[in-house]
């Protein structure tokens, strides 16, 4: 089973958004092991770049223990299909990477230093979303691609 590890930074504070993602995790455990890692936002508006640098250090530090292929949510990154991403998934997998990483940063974005120790780089689209929305749409996505890959009828 792929172990998929979710790494936010800040807390959810919309119940909405925390029975969404809650409904997404349920639906995603006969597909893969899930974890979302929520680190604490710095939240440092006198000094941004402080925040981002103590923001994205923790993230690599968390993803330097939870091994594998690492994906940073990223505006001009990579921008993918359902079917697309369900496919890399499925390239990964096979070709052995058992733990997939996927990285939504801070509100001030990530360091220079975090996206240069990923693997890939995607962009879900050229508008920009709230934070803790991110997170909804990022595990109904998920759970898409694994539906895709599982021939489940979720995706039409």
């Amino acid at each position: 089973m792929v172990n998929v590890n979710l790494v936010c930074v800040g807390k959810i504070k919309e119940k909405y958004i925390e029975n969404g993602m809650a409904e997404f995790v349920k639906r995603m455990k006969p597909y893969a092991k899930l974890s979302i890692i929520e680190l604490k936002e710095d939240g440092n508006d006198k000094n941004r770049e402080s925040s981002i640098d103590k923001e994205s250090d923790e993230i690599i530090r968390v993803i330097e223990k939870h091994r594998g292929y690492t994906i940073l949510m990223d505006v001009n990154g990579r921008k993918f299909s359902s079917e697309g991403m369900a496919e890399k998934i499925e390239n990964l997998t096979v070709t052995g990477s058992s733990t997939l990483n996927f990285i939504i940063g801070g509100s001030y974005g990530v360091s220079d230093k975090l996206k240069n120790v990923v693997d890939l780089k995607m962009s879900f689209s050229d508008l920009t979303f709230p934070h803790q929305l991110m997170r909804l749409i990022f595990l109904e996505q998920l759970y898409r691609w694994f539906s895709i890959l599982n021939n489940g009828k979720y995706h039409k």
